[in-house]
């Protein structure tokens, strides 16, 4: 039974990029940059007819290619932080590509996601780490400076069993159109 999430790929240069921003608080497990991904939504262990169902639907998808831009360097977990997480900014393709996913899941099935979209990539996750080790690695990080990047398809992942961490693995790709041209 495959673990499943839909997610944007990080191109290696961005990744390498965000790499830069690994170390500086003890304890934290640092993500692999061949992990970084953005989660557009979690799917979640499935039987094989009902991923196969998944990546049909997905297939249906035509959506316009899009630019990816990073806001800041933050976290997860209020007074008790758990993950170290660059945001992305919000922009109309990003929200609508990610509700039509809700949408088509749901149709075939699929409960509804309970959490609001959040649109990050996960650096680290954190377990025990205080908010002032959290606070003083926010501030040794500074202006955050990575640039942008095309969003020109998204893809299926399967997620190791159990666990749920990488290595992450494609289990299918769809293009998004690049403007003027139609599948």
């Amino acid at each position: 039974m495959p673990r499943l999430f839909i997610g944007l790929e990080i191109p290696a240069e961005v990744r390498a990029e965000l790499a830069r921003l690994r170390g500086g608080i003890s304890g934290a497990r640092w993500i692999e940059p061949e992990n970084y991904h953005i989660t557009l939504r979690f799917i979640g262990d499935i039987d094989r007819r009902g991923a196969n169902d998944v990546a049909d639907e997905l297939a249906q998808v035509a959506r316009p290619a899009f630019d990816i831009a990073f806001d800041a360097v933050s976290w997860f977990g209020a007074d008790r932080p758990r993950a170290i997480v660059v945001r992305v900014k919000l922009c109309a393709a990003l929200v609508d590509l990610q509700a039509e996913m809700e949408r088509r899941l749901r149709r075939i099935g699929l409960e509804a996601e309970t959490r609001n979209f959040s649109p990050h990539v996960t650096l680290a996750r954190l377990r025990a780490i205080s908010p002032l080790a959290v606070a003083g690695y926010l501030q040794a990080r500074g202006a955050l400076a990575v640039r942008p990047f095309a969003a020109s398809r998204f893809v299926l992942f399967s997620a190791r069993a159990l666990t749920g961490g990488g290595p992450y693995r494609v289990e299918a790709a769809y293009e998004l159109q690049l403007k003027g041209r139609r599948k």
